[in-house]
């Protein structure tokens, strides 16, 4: 049975009809303790797809400003050495990057064998913000879409598994965050003023994630559309399907073809 938050590929899709919160765990407590639980098994099974270094995996968190990509990252790896886990960040192209097309960024740092990189805000800013500020017109977005899913069709039939999440959170939830920054001495710091520029867009910027989604759900690498007003039920639905996403590559440390008595140690 597929996942409740999948975005199937090919069928209508209707951002409208997604949750931003869903009572899946009876309290707080109990999501944390599925996020522990969780992490300890990805810190192995991420160990293991290293020892292998075959395949790798790419994970996709793409949402508005506070829905808790940080957060997120945190949730899965918190118990995970960073031997083979990367993250990258996508902000403003510079100039040599705007000198080439606009996924040639994004392929520079896309995970090599047996690593796993978080893409906190990717690819898909160039068919959101791109297309809610009108910095490309519209013929070179609705092209956007299709060379997206082609580059990550590549990705997967060379090997990476691609998990693409898409961190659902209410207006209200945004707006409450916000202003927690502001009041808070520990997060001032993550308070930008042109986040409220984007804040004012917001039914644009939601009709542009429900076409991203409906567009570029794929077979090859499908949306979930993860509800994301509670931190840690967040934390807890992502970091279980990252797991169960290992548990199904069931990566597994090469044989080196010797052992303790092939040595006199």
């Amino acid at each position: 049975m597929p996942s409740p938050y999948l975005a199937l590929p090919g069928q209508a899709f209707s951002l409208a009809d997604r949750p931003t919160e869903v009572d899946v765990y009876p309290d707080k407590s109990a999501a944390k303790a599925a996020i522990k639980e969780n992490a300890i098994a990805i810190s192995d099974l991420s160990h293991r797809l290293y020892g292998e270094a075959d395949r790798k995996i790419l994970i996709v968190l793409q949402g508005m400003d506070t829905s808790g990509k940080d957060g997120t990252t945190s949730s899965i790896f918190h118990r995970t050495p960073p031997l083979n886990v990367n993250v990258a960040s996508f902000k403003a192209p510079t100039k040599t990057e705007l000198a080439h097309d606009y996924l040639w960024r994004v392929h520079n740092v896309v995970p090599r064998k047996g690593q796993i990189t978080v893409f906190n805000r990717s690819h898909y800013e160039d068919v959101l913000v791109v297309k809610v500020k009108n910095y490309a017109n519209a013929e070179t977005v609705e092209q956007r879409y299709a060379q997206i899913n082609d580059f990550e069709r590549l990705l997967v039939e060379t090997g990476t598994t691609v998990l693409k999440f898409m961190l659902n959170i209410s207006h209200e939830t945004q707006g409450e965050r916000l202003r927690d920054r502001l009041v808070n001495p520990e997060k001032l710091w993550k308070f930008n003023p042109g986040d409220l520029d984007d804040r004012a867009l917001w039914p644009e910027f939601m009709d542009a994630y429900e076409t991203m989604v409906r567009r570029t759900s794929t077979d090859h690498a499908p949306w979930y559309v993860i509800p994301s007003d509670s931190r840690k039920t967040r934390g807890a639905i992502i970091s279980g399907i990252v797991r169960e996403t290992l548990e199904k590559m069931n990566p597994q440390y090469p044989d080196p073809g010797y052992g303790p008595d092939d040595f006199d140690i």
